[in-house]
């Protein structure tokens, strides 16, 4: 059973999202937020699976709820959402950072919703290729961090080709194709990766392989 916290400032749509949820065999909506500071509280009392945080909402807004998410090791079972009426922005670029598995729009069809919340579920990333590569092309101009940076030691040098394709956009499948190997095989590097990172998903891995300087920026 995949848990869900929905954490919205509109009655209205968190009544629409759990209408959908509810008829699902497979997913229970175990409690509503109206605001980031009582979902962060709900998130701890329930540890659901998935939490859908809006990204804009009073008292505490979608990035500050997640990042408090992420660093809560009490929490690392919980992977969020970002909900947002504006598809692709800077306000999602800083919800990644801040420990975001992806993010949906809200005006989603109702079956891709529902294979969206199976996806985050199993911990993948909700950042298909093509998204990934506008993320890169609009909002990574430069590396965050200059000279050399340690964090990428610990990975082998076909894990450090996995991540750096990943970051490219690139799918399992396509990234399998580049190296010539199984797409589980690449999926083996991709899951170590993050476990050496302590990244919670891909998501992390594609922003820390721009902060690390390990794939080099596109410019604008």
């Amino acid at each position: 059973m995949i848990r869900v916290l929905l954490v919205d400032d509109q009655p209205l749509l968190r009544s629409g999202f759990r209408a959908l949820l509810d008829v699902e065999d497979d997913i229970e909506v175990v409690a509503e937020a109206a605001d980031g500071k009582e979902g962060l509280a709900l998130a701890k009392e329930h540890l659901p699976d998935i939490a859908l945080i809006d990204i804009q909402m009073p008292v505490m807004g979608g990035i500050e709820a997640t990042r408090r998410i992420a660093a809560d090791p009490t929490l690392a079972q919980v992977h969020v959402v970002i909900l947002t009426n504006y598809g692709l922005d800077e306000h999602v670029f800083h919800a990644l950072r801040a420990g975001a598995a992806g993010f949906l729009v809200k005006d989603i069809v109702p079956e891709d919703f529902l294979h969206a919340i199976r996806v985050a579920a199993r911990g993948d990333a909700l950042l298909a290729p093509s998204i990934t590569r506008k993320l890169i092309n609009r909002y990574v101009t430069e590396p965050l961090h200059t000279g050399a940076d340690t964090r990428l030691e610990g990975l082998t040098n076909r894990e450090r080709e996995t991540v750096a394709l990943l970051a490219q956009g690139l799918s399992n499948d396509q990234i399998a194709e580049r190296m010539v190997i199984s797409p589980l095989t690449a999926k083996t590097h991709i899951n170590r990766a993050m476990a050496k990172l302590h990244a919670r998903d891909r998501a992390q891995l594609v922003v820390l392989a721009y902060e690390s300087g390990l794939v080099a920026p596109r410019n604008r």
